[in-house]
């Protein structure tokens, strides 16, 4: 898919809509697994919404070669260096098996210490422990799902992952219902059977990214780079990594200390933590579109600083920021009449759903801000500048949202609407501090590729 110059926002519109719907997708596979396991029983959801959430620590090294990956793939492809780009390929499916082997074999020795950690409540505990222990054996087909993932979005291939995450979709929800309920003639396994069928999706969806790369001439033994070659590469796609990887964790540590100072508030702070539970499902369903601008800034930026051209870069930057934000502040200003029907829908109880009310509006205020920090990080990992990301992320949420959140939500206001308004704040300062440095900071010297015009 090329990129028609006279047409630019269509060309970027092309190659974002199948991402938003492939995380549409991505999105539907949470949402059965949990709707089954509450008809399954109470302790049987939690265990599934605990384990789903406490994976995400084991895919942050995923995640972080991913970035890695589409930052040397995409400019190897944009310099048409087709070689370096296969080898780059190569290598990151060969880290992505061997570094999910090492987490595999470390997750399930210290799988009891884990759980001990996250304080697993009694009942909870042993489903949480069946549980966990299949994901810890679905970590090495997650990883390279994601990384085939990234493989053929360098390649501005993103119809391939739409079809085998749509697929993945469907699967999931039959086998959740057949094998979960027992619906269907299928063996009723509750529980396990809802792990089973997140499994199954997964490996199918992973065999449908292969035989597409196959397909497309991208599976050869060119794919395979010396050990001469690999310990060269592997230093940049470990210097985009790293801050990656790091800021993911940062930011997510971050939303625990969070929920720690929502839920210690002088008042309501058990409707405002469940408040906060039923508001970040309903955002997490609105910035899918957001996540598809990020991914396609990546792609984009990085095409273009491979090809030399840093002014191209930033205008493509700008062009997909400029549309993202547009789109996104008309959805918020579409959903904000219905936001009480909204909250009625994730929370029945009167005080929760005001809470989640509330803590909707302040986020749909803060949709170009937050939409803002997500494209322009985008394009910032694109450009294998993922230490911008990390230094802003991080003082965003550990100098400003969560020292905020406890002045005004424990000191100045005592109520939960102190820590919606840090989020906003956050946000604003965030977004302010990426636009900042995309305009006046040479972020484009952390190509591969030395551009022509970095100081455009």
């Amino acid at each position: 898919m090329n990129i028609d110059a006279s047409t630019p926002y269509r060309s970027i519109w092309r190659l974002t809509w199948p991402q938003i719907l492939m995380m549409v997708f991505q999105f539907l596979i949470g949402v059965a697994d949990v709707y089954v396991c509450g008809r399954i029983g109470r302790e049987a959801q939690a265990a599934m919404g605990l384990v789903s959430q406490a994976l995400f620590f084991f895919l942050t090294v995923a995640i972080a070669v991913a970035n890695g990956s589409v930052a040397a793939l995409s400019q190897s492809l944009g310099a048409g260096k087709k070689l370096r780009a296969a080898r780059f390929g190569g290598l990151c499916l060969i880290s992505g098996v061997a570094l999910s082997g090492v987490i595999v074999v470390c997750g399930l020795l210290l799988k009891d210490v884990f759980l001990s950690l996250l304080n697993v409540p009694a009942e909870v505990y042993g489903p949480a422990r069946d549980i966990l222990g299949l994901f810890l054996w679905l970590l090495p087909i997650n990883y390279l799902f994601l990384l085939t993932n990234a493989v053929l979005r360098s390649h501005k291939m993103v119809m391939a992952p739409l079809y085998a995450m749509g697929l993945g979709c469907v699967v999931n929800a039959w086998l959740d219902f057949g094998l979960g309920l027992g619906w269907w003639g299928m063996p009723d396994m509750g529980y396990m059977g809802v792990a089973w069928s997140t499994f199954w999706a997964m490996a199918i969806g992973l065999c449908c990214n292969l035989m597409l790369l196959a397909r497309a001439g991208l599976v050869s033994r060119t794919m395979v780079p010396a050990w001469r070659w690999s310990r060269v590469a592997w230093r940049y796609v470990f210097r985009v990594a790293w801050p990656s990887g790091l800021m993911q964790v940062v930011w997510h540590t971050g939303y625990l200390v969070l929920l720690s100072i929502t839920g210690g508030l002088p008042s309501g702070g058990v409707e405002a933590l469940a408040g906060f539970a039923g508001g970040s499902k309903v955002e997490s369903g609105i910035f899918l579109p957001a996540f598809a601008f990020n991914l396609s800034a990546s792609i984009l930026v990085g095409h273009a600083l491979g090809s030399g051209d840093a002014a191209e870069a930033k205008r493509m930057g700008y062009r997909i920021w400029g549309l993202g934000v547009v789109i996104m502040s008309l959805m918020a200003v579409c959903l904000w009449p219905f936001l009480p029907e909204l909250s009625w829908l994730f929370a029945p109880d009167a005080a929760v759903a005001a809470q989640t009310e509330s803590y909707l509006r302040y986020n749909l205020l803060a949709i170009p801000f937050t939409c803002t920090g997500m494209i322009l990080a985008g394009a910032l990992t694109g450009a294998g500048a993922t230490v911008y990301t990390l230094t802003i992320f991080g003082l965003s949420i550990w100098v400003v949202r969560l020292p905020v959140a406890w002045w005004l939500g424990w000191k100045a206001w005592g109520t939960a609407d102190g820590v919606w308004l840090s989020m906003l704040v956050s946000q604003i300062f965030q977004a302010s501090a990426l636009l900042f440095i995309f305009q006046f900071k040479d972020w484009a010297r952390f190509s591969m590729i030395k551009p022509r015009n970095s100081r455009d």
